[in-house]
């Protein structure tokens, strides 16, 4: 089964990777934002079954779009990331609406699979 994935990442490098990395794992980038309200507008547009958060982006935090488009009923499952430790974030994504938590070192439909499963590393 292939996934349907919205990006939310305000480095177009890690974009660039990140759907290359996913695209051969079996998870389509079906929809990419900067924003929160990129992330929105693509999150209301855009069927998917989970949407990975950066949660620092310029200007906001991840945590606060996840809440966002919970709020909303859009984007699906919602899993941050980050390229901080679990640690580092752990309160924050705790606080929010997110399912769970990827490493970007350790980005792969696997670890995105054991957070929604509710398994995480």
């Amino acid at each position: 089964m292939r996934y349907r994935c919205l990006l939310v990442d305000d480095s177009a490098r890690f974009v660039r990777s990140a759907r290359r990395l996913l695209g051969r794992e079996g998870v389509d980038v079906v929809a990419v934002a900067a924003t929160r309200a990129e992330a929105i507008t693509a999150a209301g547009a855009a069927a998917v079954d989970f949407s990975l958060i950066d949660v620092q982006l310029a200007g906001d935090n991840g945590a606060a779009v996840a809440d966002a488009l919970a709020r909303r009923g859009v984007g699906g499952r919602i899993v941050l990331v980050s390229a901080l430790d679990a640690e580092d974030v752990a309160e924050l994504v705790a606080g929010s609406a997110a399912v769970g938590f990827v490493a970007k070192a350790h980005l792969s439909r696997a670890a995105i699979e054991r957070v929604l499963a509710g398994r995480p590393d």
